[in-house]
């Protein structure tokens, strides 16, 4: 198959996938099925996810299969309790990103690391309509512009992704539809996987001696990028959620950077073990600006406020599904 007709193929059986799992959601309901502004087909990002693994190249598509289908599981079981600090979806999701990171490093190497954990970080770009969708629009340009300048045979997978993407698009930006888990987790790992093949090809160029750690430099410099670039797509919704949320006043960009390093469950999960009862109060104006109130905020140290009464506040953007997690 010529690589355009793959592209045109993926494009439109995205298209397709992406209609087909909105109606048969919005029938089956239940966790599959979000009851928020009159009720949202969600896990349709099923639809991407499977194109993905079949058009992606071995052993790529094997990274992306791992974390979809754990994903997965956490779209299906919902927000059930496993024990006090976690849910069931939470730990078969770590899972997924453990074996993401190993099986991706003995692939790729150390950047596999980076690329599990482009998992965070679209996820929490994913609780604003559209912008997980644009930032991989955005970043699978950028990969692709970058190895084509540099004569790689790999520019044809951001492509891929691009138009996968954009096969899906319309309803999530729309917020007709929610893509869950499935969805940015997926999207999170095949865009690492872009971003890494831009690092290896870079580095190949550079500094062929010293691979590994000039791969995972460069890799790192466009993950930290990539999240500054969703902190700006989504700073309006991060300066109401951190202020009327968190508490935290005035907050800084580098609170919204900070916090699509290390929000959600999981950075909650790692705060609560390390920080115990603790909620170290930063006076730095340097740590200040580089979201260090952010980093150290403790939910369980911190009294939080009722959810109602944050979403009854004079917001347009107070029925947006940001994460109350």
């Amino acid at each position: 198959m010529e690589i355009y007709q793959m592209w045109i193929i993926a494009f439109f059986l995205t298209l397709i996938l992406t209609i087909i799992f909105t109606v048969l959601f919005s029938k089956i309901k239940g966790n599959l099925f979000e009851d928020i502004r009159g009720g949202i087909p969600r896990g349709v990002g099923i639809a991407p996810f499977l194109v993905m693994v079949l058009f992606f190249p071995a052993p790529y598509n094997y990274l992306i299969a791992i974390i979809g289908i754990t994903a997965f599981i956490d779209d299906i079981v919902g927000r059930k309790r496993l024990g006090s600090y976690m849910e069931v979806g939470q730990f078969f999701r770590g899972i997924g990103i453990l074996v993401v990171m190993i099986y991706g490093y003995l692939i790729m190497g150390p950047v596999a690391i980076l690329i599990a954990l482009m998992v965070q970080i679209l996820n929490i770009a994913d609780m604003q309509p559209g912008t997980a969708c644009f930032t991989v629009i955005i970043m699978s340009v950028v990969s692709f512009t970058i190895l084509t300048l540099f004569n790689s045979p790999s520019y044809y997978i951001p492509v891929l992704l691009l138009l996968i993407c954009l096969g899906y698009i319309s309803q999530d930006y729309s917020g007709y539809i929610m893509m869950g888990e499935i969805g940015n987790h997926s999207f999170g790992v095949a865009l690492g996987i872009c971003l890494a093949l831009v690092s290896a090809t870079i580095t190949k160029t550079v500094a062929p001696t010293a691979f590994y750690p000039v791969e995972f430099i460069i890799m790192l410099l466009l993950f930290i990028i990539t999240a500054i670039i969703i902190a700006k797509l989504r700073e309006e919704t991060l300066r109401y959620y951190l202020t009327y949320y968190l508490h935290i006043e005035e907050p800084t960009f580098g609170d919204f950077v900070m916090d699509v390093l290390t929000g959600g469950g999981l950075g909650d999960l790692f705060r609560r073990l390390i920080l115990e009862n603790e909620h170290p109060v930063i006076k730095n104006s340097l740590l200040i600006k580089l979201g260090g109130r952010r980093l150290v905020y403790n939910p369980t140290k911190t009294k939080k406020s009722n959810k109602k009464d944050v979403l009854n506040k004079s917001n347009p953007l107070a029925d947006d599904e940001e994460g109350f997690i």
